[in-house]
């Protein structure tokens, strides 16, 4: 297994979901950007403090992946865990192959850590998820088939489509501040989305290594910078209904991070104005290494 530490994230890297569907798609190598990728689908963990639920998390993937007709990576971004969370990926690592530790040093957000995975990531395709497996693995199915055919850049598991189906649904509290989140994320960032957090998020990957390049934010307001930064970019964007079970663990402060994920919200919009956002190379023609 290899193991990178936080350099990595400073250096640019040099399916129905049936194999069938997926290596069928039509895509011609323009609209691909995916020349020099090394596997099909590359899965990023964000672990912080985890050594309770990345263990059996890990043998669900690799059991779930292990059983499709494509090559696969597991690649768990260590945000400076205090707990055995690195050596219990050590060890799933050294007797299960395409698992992949690295490390950012020090605790740098959930933003910064799926920012360091997409930047290791080897995938044609990248999708990222949370430790606990909130949205089980096996929905990926639902979001692939998306990006896999070329329709859309990015597909995003959703808990507020009708057909969602929640089987642990969180305090009523923590619905309706999301609720509310939701309201000014669409007045301010990305109108017509209706669910930007949930952890589940898949995208071809030379559109996610182009979208992760540009995004500024570490903590849990990436979500929204990414969608936004994608829908300035003008890729498309799919969101899809998921199964989805609240974990108890979940580190989210309810209302100390609402607030700051708010500021953030507009600080992604300051961002722009200020030209942050700004990617010098047009869209069409773009390859891998970009």
């Amino acid at each position: 297994m290899n193991v990178a530490n936080d350099s990595d994230v400073l250096e640019e890297p040099a399916p129905s979901v049936r194999a069938v569907e997926w290596e069928g798609s039509s895509r011609d190598q323009t609209a691909d950007l995916s020349v020099g990728a090394k596997v099909y689908l590359s899965i990023i963990i964000p672990a912080f403090n985890e050594e309770n639920h990345i263990l059996g998390s890990l043998q669900t993937i690799h059991q779930y992946m292990g059983r499709r007709d494509f090559t696969f990576e597991v690649i768990v971004v260590d945000d400076g865990s205090r707990d055995g969370t690195q050596t219990v990926v050590e060890e799933f690592g050294r007797s299960h192959g395409g698992v992949r530790l690295v490390q950012n040093g020090q605790n740098r957000g959930k933003g910064y850590s799926v920012r360091h995975g997409v930047r290791v990531a080897t995938g044609r395709d990248i999708l990222f998820s949370d430790a606990d497996l909130s949205t089980p693995v096996g929905e990926c199915e639902r979001l692939l088939p998306f990006i896999s055919s070329g329709e859309f850049d990015v597909a995003i598991g959703s808990r507020a489509l009708p057909e969602s189906r929640l089987e642990i649904r969180q305090p009523f509290y923590r619905e309706w501040m999301g609720r509310m989140f939701n309201k000014v994320v669409q007045k301010v960032a990305v109108p017509g989305i209706v669910d930007t957090q949930c952890g589940f998020k898949a995208f071809r990957g030379a559109v996610a290594r182009r979208v992760f390049r540009m995004q500024k934010l570490d903590g849990f307001a990436f979500d929204v910078e990414i969608l936004y930064l994608a829908r300035k970019l003008g890729y498309t964007i799919r969101e899809v209904p998921v199964t989805w079970r609240n974990s108890p663990d979940s580190r989210v402060n309810a209302s100390r991070d609402s607030m700051k994920m708010l500021r953030e919200l507009f600080l992604i919009r300051l961002n722009d104005l200020r030209g942050l956002y700004e990617y010098p190379i047009e869209r069409q023609g773009i390859s891998e290494n970009v």
